[in-house]
């Protein structure tokens, strides 16, 4: 009875909690926030991280077209809309601080674990329904609130002199949690609407696989520190 209570987003976490405490707590995240992350792994993310919200938008306009309401499409279209017309420049002035360029930015290479996780978003879209392509964008949208908010009441987190507070402060503030709220809100409706018993273990396995190919995303970075 108390399984049935949380909400969907909380069932799958607990369902795949081995691939989610190795995304939350990777080691990048955690060098992150004690400030002693290699400054080349945080600008390849970063870089990466620009491609990845082109794929991002992408699959956001996929949604509108697997929404069967006109709540849900508004839903996914506000969030490509936030994406391509603020996100975007936001990333590309935060990137400038840190010695990239937009010109670097468009001539990124896109990385294999890039590659791997905005596919995979997409592919479950493609070939799912709309409840299958919000929980392989959920690590993602919900997953970067709970890393931000975890890293603030961590006592071991140094804030001071951390020259990756602002990434850190920007996915804690009340902006972004109410964006992951919204998505955790916007993942029961469909699980109300669509969820069965016998598909669960098919989510979990969607679920579980977009989380280790976040963790893989942190590692391209450290794998890529110089």
């Amino acid at each position: 009875m108390a399984e049935m209570q949380l909400s969907l987003f909380e069932r799958l976490k607990k369902s795949a909690s081995a691939e989610w405490l190795a995304y939350t707590q990777h080691a990048f995240v955690q060098q992150l926030a004690t400030g002693v992350l290699p400054e080349s792994a945080f600008r390849h993310y970063l870089a990466q991280d620009y491609l990845f919200l082109i794929h991002f938008a992408r699959a956001y306009a996929l949604g509108v077209y697997k929404a069967t309401t006109l709540e849900d499409m508004r839903h996914s279209s506000a969030a490509m809309s936030a994406i391509l017309d603020t996100e975007m420049a936001l990333h590309v002035k935060f990137c400038e601080g840190w010695g990239l360029s937009p010109q670097d930015l468009e001539s990124t290479e896109e990385a294999s674990a890039t590659m791997a996780y905005t596919r995979f978003v997409l592919e479950t879209g493609l070939a799912g329904d709309a409840l299958d392509l919000h929980t392989a964008l959920s690590p993602c949208v919900i997953g970067y609130a709970e890393i931000a908010r975890n890293i603030i009441a961590d006592p071991q987190t140094r804030l001071e002199d951390n020259p990756y507070r602002p990434w850190i402060e920007e996915y804690a503030s009340d902006a972004y949690q109410n964006v992951a709220q919204d998505a955790r809100d916007h993942l029961d409706r469909l699980g109300d609407e669509r969820l069965t018993g016998i598909r669960y273990p098919k989510l979990v396995e969607v679920f579980g696989r977009a989380t280790r190919l976040e963790a893989d995303f942190w590692e391209m970075g450290l794998n890529c520190a110089s």
